[in-house]
């Protein structure tokens, strides 16, 4: 994992983004359903999971979907999920198991209300805020949710990503080498720190109610970073 230039723009990096989702759709798939994924394995799936029923939500939107299987996972316990992808490839991997209700649609497209998908109790960003800027999903998380409905974004730890790197906010590139063969473009995402992460979430109308660090049950060292927010009465529509 390294730095990108900082000579490169954040268009550029937004633009490249969205590319390598749609190129690495296939693989993505592979390693996601061969469980190739080392955290994924290690709890940062069960994490997302018990955070998402402990709402007592009965209907979801798995914002970010990828290739559908949190959103199959809901649904088989008896939830009513949605699940939306900008990548068109990455849905029609989701919709080859079905399970749920997939659609494609960007975050600008869904915060602009393209899409009527009705209100939900929860909304699920499952290593999905990868941009630097997150007004558009967090504008379309506050637009469907119901009141008091609640927030879950799960990321990548601060800590345990950083790594020898600065810690400090900034652009760095995935090259997806410990997940397999297909992969055919780098990925940029935008680094967080802790703080920034709080302050995006409180920025974007929602309270934070939880933090939670899932941890490696054989190194102890954080997996990921969740946090648990909701929406306050005053910022949502009613249903």
């Amino acid at each position: 994992m390294t730095d990108f230039p900082a000579s490169t723009d954040a268009q550029t990096h937004e633009s490249q983004l969205a590319r390598s989702w749609r190129a690495n759709a296939g693989a993505w798939t592979d390693a996601v359903r061969g469980q190739r994924i080392a955290s994924r394995r290690a709890g940062t799936d069960a994490a997302i999971f018990e955070a998402v029923t402990q709402t007592g939500a009965r209907r979801v939107l798995d914002l970010g979907c990828g290739e559908g299987w949190l959103a199959r996972e809901l649904a088989a316990r008896g939830c009513d999920v949605v699940g939306v992808d900008g990548s068109a490839e990455l849905i029609v991997a989701a919709r080859a198991l079905g399970g749920a209700r997939f659609e494609v649609a960007t975050y600008a497209q869904l915060a602009s209300g393209a899409l009527d998908l009705g209100r939900f109790d929860a909304v699920v960003c499952n290593f999905a805020l990868l941009g630097e800027d997150l007004r558009a999903p967090l504008d379309a998380a506050r637009s469907l949710l119901r009141s008091g409905g609640a927030l879950l974004v799960q990321t990548v730890h601060p800590w345990a990503a950083c790594g020898e790197m600065a810690y400090a906010d900034g652009w760095r590139v995935e090259t997806f080498t410990a997940f397999g063969d297909g992969f055919h473009e780098p990925m940029p995402w935008y680094f967080r720190t802790l703080a920034s992460w709080l302050a995006a979430i409180r920025a974007g109308g929602f309270e934070i109610r939880d933090v939670i660090e899932p941890v490696a049950a054989d190194s102890g060292k954080p997996l990921s970073l969740l946090l648990a927010a909701t929406l306050p009465a005053r910022h949502s529509t009613p249903a």
